[in-house]
């Protein structure tokens, strides 16, 4: 076995960042569907043979590359190392072992160098439409909301699983776009494989253990020293939000002792009839990514930096919901969960946490009648909360981090006109430092037939709320034709009617009397006062 020095491990380091970020980018240009085309809905990264995250692509989202940090595991109890033989790729959309529902596929494709595995690569990607309900809160468990992947081979020794790809697209009300995004899953994944061997092969390696020990090792002992400096204690919080058709309450516990960062949230409303409810995985995807943005974003994030973290909840909360509950929308409570707990961390660390955001994704997925049929998703967002030291950013996806289809995109593919993208001025909590602003957008229905338009949308009765004396943002809203709507469920749009979405602005920071004349000034210059 060769001797590597830390010159080599650090290169082989930043080979192993590079190589899965050129995963992730084959995964964004060659995928059908625009919300891993055009959004970057996806994640990708590299494990080692026992299953554990080395390394993450920069591009993708906290809820796919946590969750898929975990699942990982599931595959290999599934499909044991002595079974896998080369050109094996494996797929699953269970929502409580995957990436939270049913629309997010996670592949998995193991790297062979003389006959053994040496490394697995995963990627997850989210399909635009799977059959049942599509992207829609309204389903009343997971049989109804989308077609379920358990743990198959895609491919078995370079075959394709023609029975598997054929039930898929016989499910899709966009069977092309299904199959052609189900083969970049596969292809990204081979892609990076054939990196990574030309590497091993570059420093005469014939495994990656110690490679893999060092960067785990190095990211757990950099996470424990940061722990080690926090302050200890216990410190609880508590956020009311939306909800389906009630108010949910979302309660976190947040331990720190030194040595691990527990989170709990007993306390945490029960799930729900609707499909708004969090599988554990995905809410733990999120817990941790906002501890770790806020207590340390420059330590890699894998396994090992992963690992000082326990997050834990009441079965059959809506954090931790159990089979068959409805998931499909579970991003309404697990992209809330940065702002709780920071809700907690800001007890302990005040000037470390920014105010409550917009925080969970304004989805609208607009789907067309058999005059005109279509299907398309619809990201947006509205402001994130005031930092203590700068304004909230506008129009901003945290925690999650996608981006928006371009408005050209999805004009030229659907029958939808836009007539507004633009800022929302005033929607941002006023304070020392101002949160971040929402958007209005205008869309109106040129097709021949009745749209459906399927949303789960918060912030609309609950905003976020400001810190330490800024006030809340805006609360979101909806309309068509110029009639209220509420913010989940399914609305039909009649051909030349508008919809007019008004998007949450971030809470401020700080009292608003402190703000300094020349932001004053700004604010007016920019249009961004009401």
């Amino acid at each position: 076995m060769i001797q590597l020095d830390a010159l080599d491990l650090q290169v082989i380091w930043n080979r192993l960042i590079a190589l899965v970020e050129e995963q992730a980018q084959t995964l964004l240009r060659t995928a059908f569907s625009p919300i891993v085309r055009e959004c970057g809905d996806l994640s990708a990264g590299v494990f080692d043979a026992k299953g554990r995250m080395l390394a993450q692509a920069v591009t993708g989202t906290p809820g796919h590359v946590n969750a898929m940090a975990a699942s990982v595991g599931h595959f290999l109890k599934r499909f044991p190392l002595e079974t896998m033989v080369e050109g094996d790729v494996y797929v699953t959309n269970d929502p409580w072992l995957g990436s939270g529902h049913r629309n997010d596929f996670v592949v998995c494709t193991p790297v062979f160098l003389g006959g053994r595995v040496v490394a697995i690569f995963s990627c997850t990607a989210h399909l635009t439409d799977l059959g049942g309900l599509g992207f829609s809160p309204e389903g009343t468990d997971v049989f109804m909301e989308a077609l379920g992947i358990p743990f198959l081979k895609l491919f078995d020794a370079g075959a394709l699983n023609e029975t598997l790809m054929a039930i898929v697209k016989d499910n899709s009300r966009l069977p092309i776009e299904c199959e052609g995004d189900m083969y970049s899953l596969a292809n990204c994944n081979e892609m990076a494989g054939r990196r990574l061997l030309a590497t091993m092969d570059e420093f005469r390696l014939d495994t990656l253990e110690g490679v893999s020990d060092h960067i785990l090792n190095s990211s757990r002992d950099a996470a424990l020293a940061k722990i080690a400096a926090l302050p200890k204690g216990e410190w609880s919080a508590k956020m009311t939000i939306d909800g389906y058709n009630a108010p949910v309450l979302l309660a976190a516990t947040l331990m720190m002792d030194g040595a691990k960062i527990k989170v709990d949230y007993s306390g945490t409303s029960s799930q729900v009839q609707k499909g708004v409810n969090c599988p554990l995985i995905y809410a733990t995807a999120y817990t941790v990514y906002g501890l770790a943005s806020a207590l340390f974003p420059d330590i890699p994030n894998n396994a090992g930096s992963l690992s000082v973290f326990e997050v834990t909840a009441p079965s059959g909360s809506i954090v931790n919901a159990e089979r068959p509950a409805a998931v499909q929308c579970r991003h309404v409570i697990g992209q809330m969960l940065p702002d709780v707990v920071f809700g907690c961390l800001v007890q302990a660390l005040p000037d470390a946490v920014p105010a409550e955001g917009a925080s969970c994704l304004w989805n609208a997925t607009f789907q067309g009648s058999a005059a005109d049929p279509f299907v398309v998703t619809f990201f947006t967002n509205g402001g994130t909360g005031a930092r203590p030291v700068k304004d909230g950013l506008s129009a901003t996806a945290y925690p999650s981090g996608v981006k928006s289809a371009p408005i050209e995109v999805l004009e030229a593919t659907t029958p939808l006109l836009f007539w507004a993208k633009e800022f929302r001025p005033g929607s941002g909590g006023a304070g020392k430092w101002n949160g971040g602003h929402g958007l209005r957008i205008e869309v109106e229905n040129r097709s021949r037939g009745a749209v459906t338009l399927k949303t789960s949308f918060d912030r609309m009765r609950n905003p976020a709320r400001g810190r330490n004396g800024g006030t809340a943002g805006a609360p979101g809203r909806l309309s068509i034709s110029g009639e209220q709507r509420g913010g989940m469920g399914m609305h039909s749009i009649e051909p030349k009617a508008r919809l007019l979405l008004e998007t949450p602005g971030g809470g401020g920071f700080g009292p608003a009397s402190e703000r300094t004349a020349d932001a004053v000034a700004r604010d007016r210059r920019h249009g961004l006062t009401s």
